[in-house]
């Protein structure tokens, strides 16, 4: 295991300078999963929950959420985010949701931590605008898919979830 990026030999945490590094195009797939009874599924995706469109709010709170994850995770890098982009397919078999969220930029440091934000809000919001007819919801699996740019190169995850 390589040591801690974000803690300094002496202990203490501390932003990770990167400004000697090149710019490069970077890219982060995270998914999550949100998993409900099926009438709780179907109510979504008719367009029949009371507060609203729920996979609309959730898309829109994701992009938000991945534009603030440097106010929200201590030490990260703000970021000039070039897209983001957050999805919610039907999974019958869960039964729930498969959310997913890409984000991308050009610079020097990873969005992974950005693609995660927005997969986690965007499971959070579903949650929220459905949890009126089903308390019993449950948040899962969320993880970094892929990965791409940067020194370290590409990396994707094994395709069975732990």
């Amino acid at each position: 295991m390589t040591n801690l990026t974000h803690i300094a030999a002496s202990g203490e945490a501390h932003m990770v300078d990167v400004s000697a590094k090149h710019e490069t195009e970077r890219v982060a797939i995270a998914e999550g999963r949100v998993a409900m009874r099926q009438e709780t599924l179907r109510l979504i995706l008719e367009g029949d929950a009371k507060k609203g469109d729920v996979l609309g709010a959730a898309r829109i709170a994701g992009i938000m959420a991945a534009k603030k994850t440097h106010e929200l995770i201590p030490l990260c890098h703000p970021l000039l985010l070039t897209n983001v982009a957050v999805d919610a397919v039907p999974d019958e078999a869960l039964p729930g949701l498969i959310v997913r969220a890409t984000a991308k930029t050009r610079g020097q440091t990873g969005v992974e931590m950005e693609a995660l934000t927005a997969v986690s809000i965007a499971c959070l919001t579903i949650y929220d605008m459905a949890k009126a007819v089903d308390r019993s919801m449950r948040i899962e699996g969320v993880r970094l898919l892929e990965k791409s740019g940067g020194k370290s190169g590409d990396w994707r995850a094994p395709s069975k979830a732990p």
